[in-house]
């Protein structure tokens, strides 16, 4: 394994693969299998473009070589920052085949996120795309070239931008091409044991830590998500989210979708406009998306009347569903639900189609894999009974035991015997369901009253006159803390005083009511899709925040007063 990874106890891997959980498969082997049995089915979409598992196999064998032509070695780090397209699942597969680690960096980035992935992982080689959606991305990939001593190699999806020291990706293929007409130079296959690439962590409070995920992990937790949602070759993916995101990528995602034969459709974002005519062409039947995500399209399927009878899975995840929202969604967009937990530094909990209805509305299901190990302790960790709310830790087959270069958050971050601290406040149903109340961050003091934000944020949203909110803590020299609230109204915006009488009919304690409500036209979302609270705490305490990045859609994927949620 690199340095800097934190590898699985010895007894614990020999156990994985004793009993079944990490076969030796890598992710290359998963490609060509399913490429022998699915040859010239359809594997990605991306608008009319259709590319087979053989032609997919045969680009991503040129990119391993040509990447190697250009003087990517294996072990090599290297940044893959594109949008949906389909050069990413390309260029991932390129570089899984000669061994160098993809570390995934999202559309949304700039310089201060990009500089800190190139400089942890020791990056060699950045890959990006052209000017898109206004923002330069060539220019910064030279600054970063300037600024960053290890990193030695410029690529780019756009072929009009491309020069001696920014090299096109078609030209990587067709350096691959030149040097391998018959896509049969052997290349080294990859250990299962060692990492395949960087997945980010989804924090709000502090640039991206890195977490090396390796082939065995990754293709089992694809194996297993694949067959607690049932997917066969028969299933069409829809990629609304990033395709970086760990829940888009693999959960199962685009690449579960192509262990199972299936076809992946890789969407630009997730507006409505965009997505609702794809899913009706391509008769979708499984896709991922946020709460946020939800809302829009529910708000839009009210006037633009799509059919999304396909979708037998309306995957959710990212953040709490409230119960309001998740009963609209069978009725209203007629699409099946399935919620989910997880994190790209392991655990993955389901809901199944076979769960009772309130299951399906209330909770995130069971964990994946009978191998998942969850604990729910309280401040000492202690364990809690059944249906107390405490911290989530977790340990697994696909969770790593530490972040890449960070041994001192590591010491932090998990216990002596190897459970990871979620930072999730979470409590486990009688029949083992796991229900996610809220981060421990989350958490309002109010007079020595704990008030999780999530709580309130579920009830604001239910009221029909707020589609959106969220609610962040101030300091207060008597009460401690206060809670203001940021709402995304429906119409006229709701008075404090209508609000505070609304929640209290809905039965809520009047140390939950918000002390100030501000009606706002977008919440901020931070580039992992999360509603950026760092900037709504600032500015409630009455900080300035940078113009750039004040509130913004989190669909577009603009920048600006229109930044993603990538």
């Amino acid at each position: 394994m690199l340095d800097g990874c934190t590898p699985w106890p010895a007894e614990y891997a020999e156990r994985y693969r004793a009993e079944g959980y990490w076969t030796g498969e890598s992710l290359i082997d998963v490609l060509e299998s399913s490429a022998a049995r699915h040859g010239s089915a359809t594997a990605l979409v991306q608008g009319d473009l259709r590319v087979s598992y053989e032609e997919l196999v045969l680009r991503s064998r040129r990119a391993a070589v040509g990447f190697r032509e250009l003087g990517i070695a294996p072990d090599d780090r290297v940044v893959v920052q594109l949008p949906n397209v389909v050069e990413f699942v390309v260029v991932c597969f390129g570089l899984f085949r000669l061994g160098a680690k993809p570390v995934f960096a999202l559309p949304s980035h700039r310089a201060s996120e990009i500089r800190h992935l190139l400089e942890i992982s020791g990056a060699a080689g950045y890959v990006l795309p052209g000017v898109h959606r206004g923002f330069d991305h060539p220019a910064l990939g030279r600054r970063m070239r300037d600024e960053v001593g290890t990193l030695r190699h410029l690529f780019t999806l756009d072929e009009t931008v491309a020069g001696d020291d920014l090299v096109a990706l078609s030209a990587v293929e067709a350096a691959g091409a030149a040097a391998d007409p018959s896509g049969t130079v052997p290349l080294p296959a990859p250990d299962p044991a060692d990492v395949a690439f960087f997945l980010l962590s989804g924090g709000t409070t502090a640039l991206p830590k890195l977490i090396s995920r390796t082939h065995d992990d990754y293709v089992y937790m694809m194996r297993a998500a694949v067959e607690a949602i049932r997917l066969t070759g028969d299933d069409v993916y829809l990629a609304v989210l990033p395709v970086e995101f760990n829940f888009t990528f693999g959960c199962p995602g685009v690449i579960g979708t192509l262990l199972s034969g299936g076809t992946a459709v890789l969407a630009a974002d997730a507006t409505p406009e965009r997505c609702f005519p794809v899913i009706e062409r391509e008769r979708v039947t499984v896709t991922s998306v946020g709460p946020s995500v939800v809302q829009l399209w529910l708000d839009a399927a009210e006037w633009m009347k799509p059919d999304l009878s396909s979708v037998r899975a309306l995957q959710i995840g990212g953040s709490k569903l409230h119960r309001d929202l998740a009963a609209r969604i069978r009725p209203e967009l007629g699409c099946g639900i399935q919620q989910v937990f997880g994190m790209a530094e392991g655990l993955i909990c389901f809901t199944r189609d076979d769960d009772p209805e309130e299951a399906l509305l209330t909770t995130q299901g069971h964990p994946i894999s009978p191998a998942d190990e969850m604990r729910i302790v309280d401040d000492k960790d202690q364990d809690v009974p059944p249906d107390t709310i405490g911290e989530l830790l977790t340990r697994g087959p696909y969770t790593p035991r530490g972040y890449y270069r960070s041994p001192e958050h590591n010491a932090r971050a998990f216990t002596e015997d190897g459970f990871y601290r979620s930072g999730d406040l979470a409590r486990l149903t009688p029949d083992g369901r796991l229900v996610i109340e809220g981060r421990i961050k989350d958490l309002i003091n109010r007079g020595g009253e704990k008030v999780s934000a999530g709580d309130v944020e579920g009830h604001l949203e239910a009221l029909p006159a707020i589609s959106r909110a969220a609610v962040v803590p101030v300091p207060d020299d008597y009460l401690g803390e206060r809670m203001y609230a940021y709402i995304v109204a429906v119409g006229t915006a709701p008075t404090l005083p209508e609000i505070k009488a609304a929640l209290t009919e809905r039965g809520l304690a009047a140390y939950k009511l918000p002390d100030r409500v501000e009606a706002v036209d977008e919440l901020p979302h931070t580039g992992l899709g999360k509603i950026d609270k760092k900037i709504l705490a600032a500015r409630a305490r009455g900080e300035t925040t940078p113009t750039a990045a004040v509130f913004f859609s989190p669909l577009s994927g603009g920048t600006g007063t229109d930044r993603p949620a990538s």
